[in-house]
């Protein structure tokens, strides 16, 4: 009988060619790890190209999954297990490796073309330069092929089913339930009957090596976390997902058709294709030829009285600027979903980067204020995309919402909400004149507002008797007739401001047991890898203070009280201190940026010495 122990925690990274299926893995591990009841972070990592050149560094693909019986925040640092398809996913990777990690590689492509192609002069597997770690050479492909022999595939249909003996492999080791991984197969495959059951039979073929080697002696349990949860129902579910999700149940409790205008864009496709599936939600999407007729119809769409949303990347709310500007002149409510990713230009498409902030709060010509809301983990974004919503129909104004390339293809678990607990968005139309004139005549105006949020009303096109302009270039408070006026100008840029700065945000909650003399502030993705960094220096004995912000623009009420409290404050941020301009511009307070532009979020680690350094240092 072999050994089994329990661990608290894994960080498993699949890495292998962009064709290995190494994301199919990883979801498929995700889902039974999900299905187990434990804690999880993922991080997908993906090249740019659709298909890369097969065996070099640029091509590799990896998925790492960090998963626990307890509360955690981040896909994990480094990984304690890496599994290597072939010599660029060795290289790729190892580097991050801890000393002792196991390392499963498939010995089948260590040929002596495939390790030159990465600068690999002689094998990693014979030179001794891997005895740090626990190494465990497998022929996976060897092994694939012989055990689908009795399959009338060709060499290269059985090889592809490589990735599924390894999934089985780690299956077996961490104690990972098989049955939903099967039912994937044979549905996904539905209509290959053979393919399915090929992959099936690999699947457990990876299994049954793992039961019978002598070279796995030990498998491993991570027991399911059930105190790190509140009761309810969960899912795994994917930042893009939840925010799917949050702008369909927006929707929903707004009582109001969701149109989608979108052009695609890596990273935010995802968000189209989900909404594309929900007609029987009364969602309408709208693939548009390019970026700026994408926003075009998801304004006209606000226009008719639709929750308009548009969603892209920063390329795209460049080339959207204009129509974000028009919608802040005509006072509409409109959703402008920025899934960040590397820039400048088109940059780096599959990586993560949080560098559309001051795009977001200047990006447009004139003053043209929108506010800005960011999640904070994957599941939040489905929060974050009901909060947007409502600040946009309260205050009939676009709202940015900044999520990012890391939190968008993550995954982490997320409670099901009940209905009751969702807001009440709903809306009222303007049902007849507003305005009485000198004459006593009765009409419509669409700019006089709400005293209380400076709203104007919202009519739907076509309603008898409310007839109205609103206008392209600027127009006459209360009217919308065109007005070149320089006071009647000045009067509407200072009126949208104070609209703008009126909206209700939550005061900012400060996370300080200790009574802290340094901040750490953050926001947007930064939240999992800054949390885990101050639990690791709380558990030291070290008191922190720990604050996230979600509104950006406004930004709350008490945050220059908050922050005036500390001696010192620190803000991590993937750019080069975009929130640190605006935080010191504001409010005059010298905050130390902390700040990483290469593709990747924080590592915890690394983030616990810098705030180390801050607490220790001058």
């Amino acid at each position: 009988m072999k050994e089994t122990r329990r661990l608290e925690r894994v960080v498993i990274r699949f890495a292998g060619d962009s064709g290995d299926g190494m994301q199919l893995t990883g979801d498929r591990f995700t889902s039974e790890t999900a299905s187990f009841g434990n804690d999880l972070s993922t991080l997908p990592n993906f090249p740019a190209e659709i298909r890369a050149p097969a065996g070099t560094l640029p091509g590799v693909s990896s998925f790492q999954l960090h998963f626990a019986d307890h509360d955690i925040l981040t896909p994990g640092d480094a990984p304690d297990v890496l599994v290597a398809m072939n010599p660029a996913a060795l290289k790729a990777n190892v580097g991050d490796l801890p000393k002792g990690a196991e390392v499963i590689v498939n010995t089948d492509e260590f040929t002596k073309r495939a390790l030159q192609k990465v600068g690999y002069a002689g094998s990693p597997l014979d030179d001794g330069s891997l005895s740090g770690y626990r190494l465990h050479p497998v022929p996976l492909t060897t092994l694939t092929v012989e055990a689908l022999k009795d399959f009338d595939l060709s060499r290269k249909e059985a090889e592809r089913s490589k990735n599924m003996f390894a999934l089985g492999l780690l299956s077996w080791m961490y104690h990972r339930p098989t049955e939903n991984t099967e039912s994937f197969l044979r549905a996904k495959f539905a209509k290959k009957p053979e393919i399915a059951e090929a992959n099936v039979t690999a699947f457990r073929a990876g299994w049954n090596f793992g039961e019978t080697t002598e070279d796995f002696a030990v498998s491993y349990e991570v027991a399911p976390a059930t105190s790190a949860f509140p009761t309810g129902t969960y899912r795994n579910i994917s930042g893009n997902l939840a925010l799917s999700y949050g702008l369909i149940a927006a929707a929903r409790q707004a009582d109001l058709p969701l149109y989608l205008g979108s052009y695609p864009i890596t990273p935010a496709s995802d968000i189209l294709h989900e909404l594309s599936k929900h007609k029987n939600f009364g969602v309408r999407t709208f693939q548009a030829e390019d970026e700026i007729a994408g926003i075009g119809a998801a304004l006209g769409a606000a226009f008719g009285g639709a929750l308009g949303v548009t969603t892209t990347s920063g390329p795209g709310v460049a080339l959207k600027s204009e129509t974000i500007g028009l919608a802040v002149s005509l006072e509409l409510p409109l959703l402008i979903v920025d899934i960040q990713r590397g820039g400048p230009s088109t940059g780096l498409p599959t990586k993560t980067e949080q560098a559309d902030l001051l795009q977001a709060m200047f990006g447009r010509n004139g003053e043209a204020p929108v506010p800005i809301v960011a999640p904070r983990t994957p599941a939040d974004c489905f929060d974050a995309a009901l909060d947007a919503a409502r600040i946009a129909l309260t205050y009939r104004t676009p709202v940015m919402l900044l999520s990012d390339g890391y939190l968008a293809n993550g995954s982490e678990p997320w409670r099901i909400p009940d209905t009751s607990e969702l807001p009440d968005l709903t809306v009222q139309f303007a049902q007849g004149p507003n305005h009485t004139l000198a004459d006593g005549t009765e009409v419509y105006w669409p700019y006089k507002r709400d005293p209380e949020t400076l709203a104007r009303p919202w009519a739907i096109p076509g309603t008898p008797g409310l007839e109205h302009r609103i206008g392209g270039i600027e127009k006459q408070d209360g009217t919308g007739n065109i007005s070149y006026d320089p006071a009647n100008h000045e009067f509407m840029v200072r009126t949208r401001q104070a609209k703008i700065d009126g909206i209700t945000v939550p005061d900012l909650e400060v996370d300080d047991p200790d009574g802290a003399r340094v901040l750490v502030l953050g926001w947007g993705s930064t939240y999992g890898p800054i949390t885990a960094a101050v639990r690791r220096l709380r558990a030291a004995g070290e008191p922190i203070a720990q604050a996230h912000l979600r509104h950006l623009n406004p930004f709350p009420k008490n945050l220059g009280e908050v922050l005036k409290r500390y001696d010192k404050v620190v803000v991590p941020e993937m750019n080069l201190g975009q929130l640190s301009l605006l935080l010191r511009a504001r409010h005059l307070v010298d905050v130390r940026p902390v700040t990483q532009v290469n593709g990747m979020p924080f590592k915890a680690e690394h983030l616990a010495g810098v705030l180390e350094e801050a607490l220790h240092g001058h």
